[in-house]
Parts: structure tokens; C-alpha cells; sequence
């Protein structure tokens, strides 16, 4: 953003060698992300050592009964990157694509989310490697099941504690409470978070992350001294995520242009009628055949003349070869790993300003730590309560990072990272090595 005090280049100190490949594992640039900030911070080869490996994990291999009375091998994972600030949260994925590579960097970013943002745990995330889609609720509540079953023996509210990912929802949250809770005896709501309200879930986790995209967004505006009134954004993934983020942004004065799914991507210049799209999508389930705008490709949204991109999609689509496309001057990662490490030097190069992933999307998982609070005392607190502290957290977090980024000359990834790996490597000295 031009004027911005945030300065969107990288010092010489900062200068990175990182792997070219234009669709590298998220593991790779998450690995790449943490061992130069640790070289930045100056940490001891040993801490690095540490830092860069997950503490434990478990691979499962099960069987699911399908309604026709068949079975079918499933095979599922959960990482605990680390323990060091307090027990584990994260995500769980229902996706065909999951691999254990995918949760070892999931888990990791996760640490270095709940760092920056001063939340007491470590990271996790698990997943089963399925088509959800493919399977009828029955079926799909058999899998939970059985899955919790095999993993249980890590779980739990000073554990481990999972939250709702790509492909799981409030109702697969409640059934893996439910079955901890059978093994268990009694009822444990606080070893889930995103689950329904009638089982102690807490208002506002659902519109959380969308919530925190456009905090972040006014915060960066704010230092300008200019808002989000009238502000152009292209949101790029209409999933959940990316819906919330364009309603919220909607609701403060911007314009929402275009935005995309896996199925078309629309644009209007005048805007586009947020409510009517989320409403097609909640009835035909992707956004063709929606009678607003115009049909554009991913390429054409992504290249945009527009005043905020929001990628809010799936990990690696802002690579080497579109980067230099990209003319937003303020990126926000809605998404895990949207932007790859080579992207990340073109966009600083051309001035500009990317929101990371760790801090821009952490607004789920901020609740998620309200929640399992609320749970833990059972006092439940207002949607308007929750909404407050989930700003008040996200400028503190993005103050801290801007101050940081500023002081520093970096950019605001390379600020978020070092102070997430700094106050991780802080706990673990002080903890000591045991035994």
C-alpha cells in the first residue's frame, strides 16, 4: 500500500534462497518460513532442531461400513507439532488429498498462529483422507466415530483439542464429543471447539475467521489513515471462509468486485450482491449458473485493479509465474499457504503488502480458544461479548506485528514469523530440557 509505514521489502539480513518450485509442498514453505526466521533471531542449531520437527504422530488405518452393508479402508492422521506453551489445537480435514506431509505443516503453522496471537497451545492437525461428499451422513457419522476411536488415546481438553477444517462442520465436531465423551462417562465439551451451541459451543465461531480477514483489513488501512469505505476487493475461494470475509467486508463500506469458486469466478464492477450470491451457493452448492456479473478465470481475478485480494482459497496459488500479476496493493491470506516463497519476493519487490496466512486467517481458532474456555467454566458469553474480544486480540496482534515489521524493515510475514518462533524458543528455554 502505498504510504504505508510498513515497509514491503525485505532487508539484505533477510535475503532468502528459496526453492523454485512453482507449486512446492506447503510442508517446504512452511519449513523454508521457520528456519530463516530462526536464523534471523539468531537461534542455536539445537533450538532450530527442535522447532522444525513435529513432537508426535499418529497414522491410522480403519474400516468404515458403508450403508450397503461393504467396508472401506480409510487411512487418517493427527500431528502435534508441539507442546511447549500449553496442550494442542487444530483443525481435522475430511479431504481425498490429505496426506501426512499436509498436517505436519498444518500442525506447525498452527504453533506459530496461537504464538503470535498469545494463546496458550501448541499446534496440531489431523484429517482422513475421504471425499465427504461421497459418503451419506450415516456413513460419514461412522467414520467420526470410529476415527475419534482410533486417535482418542491423544485427545482430550488438556491435550488435544480439534476444531473444525476443510470438509468437517459443527455436527462432525459433535460426534467426536459425543464418542469421547461415551469412552469417557461424562460429558467433555471442552475437548471440541466449533461444535453446535446446544453442546456448549460459543457464539460467533462460525463467521470468526471472515470476521478476523476484514479486522486485519481496516487495521492495514487504518495506518494510511484510510478505511474500508469504498474500498475495491476480489475474493478469490467462496467457500465458508470466503464468504464471511466478503459479508463483513461488505458491511464496512467496500466493494466486492469479484470473487471465485472451484466451479467460475464472477465479476461486476459496480460490485456484486454478496447475500444473493451466499444464498445461490447455499442452494446449488458452487457459484455457477449464478445470474450475477461476469465470467472471468482464477488468472483474471487474481490480476485485478483492485484495492484488497483476498485469497481465501487452498494453499499455492499465488506462485512465480502470476505474482507479477497480481496489482492489489494489499494481499490478505485468508487461506493456508496461499503464496508461495518465490511469489513472496516478487510481490515485496512490487510493493505489495501481504497479510500472512498466521495472522490474517487466526480468527477461528482465537474463538475456538474462547470457546474451549467457556466450556472449561461453563459461563458462555454473548455473540457481541465474543466479537469484541476477538477484536481486541487481532489489533493487538496486528499492532505488534506492524510495530515489529516497521522497527525491523521487514515485511509483515517475516515480523509475524520471528515473533511467533521467538515466543515459541522463549517457552522451551524456559521449560528446560527434560529429563
Amino acid at each position: 500500500m502505498p504510504g504505508t509505514h510498513i515497509p514491503p521489502h525485505q532487508s539484505p539480513k533477510s535475503s532468502t534462497h528459496p526453492p523454485r518450485n512453482d507449486h512446492a509442498a506447503l510442508i517446504d514453505t512452511v519449513l523454508h518460513r521457520t528456519r530463516q526466521a530462526a536464523k534471523r533471531l539468531g537461534l542455536d542449531d539445537s533450538t532450530q532442531c527442535v522447532l522444525e520437527r513435529v513432537k508426535r504422530e499418529l497414522v491410522v488405518h480403519f474400516p468404515v461400513e458403508r450403508d450397503d452393508g461393504s467396508f472401506t479402508m480409510m487411512t487418517g492422521f493427527r500431528v502435534q507439532h508441539s507442546v511447549t506453551r500449553g496442550p494442542c489445537i487444530g483443525g481435522l480435514r475430511y479431504r481425498d488429498s490429505m496426506g501426512i506431509d499436509d498436517a505436519r505443516a498444518l500442525a506447525m503453522l498452527m504453533t506459530w498462529k496461537t504464538a503470535l496471537v498469545g494463546l496458550p497451545f501448541g499446534g496440531a492437525m489431523g484429517g482422513v483422507s475421504c471425499d465427504p461428499r461421497t459418503l451419506t451422513e450415516a456413513e460419514l457419522e461412522r467414520l467420526t466415530r470410529r476415527f475419534t476411536t482410533e486417535v482418542a488415546l491423544l485427545l482430550g481438553p488438556n491435550r488435544d483439542i480439534p476444531a473444525p477444517d476443510l470438509g468437517t462442520s459443527p455436527q462432525v465436531m459433535a460426534w467426536i464429543m459425543d464418542t469421547l465423551s461415551m469412552h469417557s462417562g461424562f460429558s467433555i465439551p471442552a475437548s471440541v471447539t466449533g461444535k453446535p451451541l446446544d453442546i456448549g459451543g460459543s457464539e460467533g465461531r462460525m463467521t470468526a475467521t471472515g470476521q478476523g480477514i476484514a479486522i486485519v483489513a481496516r487495521e492495514a488501512l487504518r495506518l494510511n489513515g484510510e478505511t474500508l469505505a469504498g474500498k475495491r476487493v476480489a475474493v478469490q475461494g467462496f467457500g465458508h471462509t470466503g464468504q464471511t470475509a466478503a459479508r463483513y467486508l461488505e458491511e464496512a463500506g467496500a466493494v466486492i468486485v469479484a470473487v471465485s469458486d472451484t466451479s467460475t469466478a464472477l465479476t461486476a464492477p459496480n460490485g456484486l450482491h454478496i447475500s444473493e450470491l451466499m444464498e445461490h451457493v447455499a442452494r446449488k452448492g458452487k457459484l455457477s449458473h449464478a445470474k450475477h456479473g461476469e465470467k472471468i478465470s482464477n488468472a483474471d481475478l487474481l490480476a485485478l485493479p483492485v484495492d484488497i485480494l483476498v485469497l481465501a482459497a487452498v494453499e499455492s496459488q499465488v506462485t512465480a509465474h502470476n505474482a507479477s500479476s497480481i496489482k492489489a496493493p494489499l494481499v490478505i491470506e485468508g487461506a493456508n499457504g496461499p503464496t508461495d516463497v518465490a511469489a513472496d519476493e516478487i510481490l515485496a519487490a512490487n510493493h505489495i503488502t501481504v497479510i500472512p496466512d498466521i495472522l490474517a486467517n487466526v480468527g477461528g481458532i482465537i474463538v475456538s480458544y474462547f470457546e474451549w474456555v467457556q466450556d472449561l467454566q461453563a459461563l458462555f458469553w454473548t455473540e457481541h461479548e465474543v466479537e469484541q474480544k476477538l477484536d481486541a486480540v487481532m489489533v493487538r496482534a496486528f499492532q505488534e506485528t506492524s510495530e515489529y515489521a516497521h522497527h525491523h524493515r521487514e515485511t509483515l510475514r517475516d515480523a509475524a514469523y520471528e515473533l511467533a518462533v521467538r515466543k515459541v524458543a522463549s517457552a522451551m528455554a524456559v521449560r528446560g530440557i527434560y529429563p
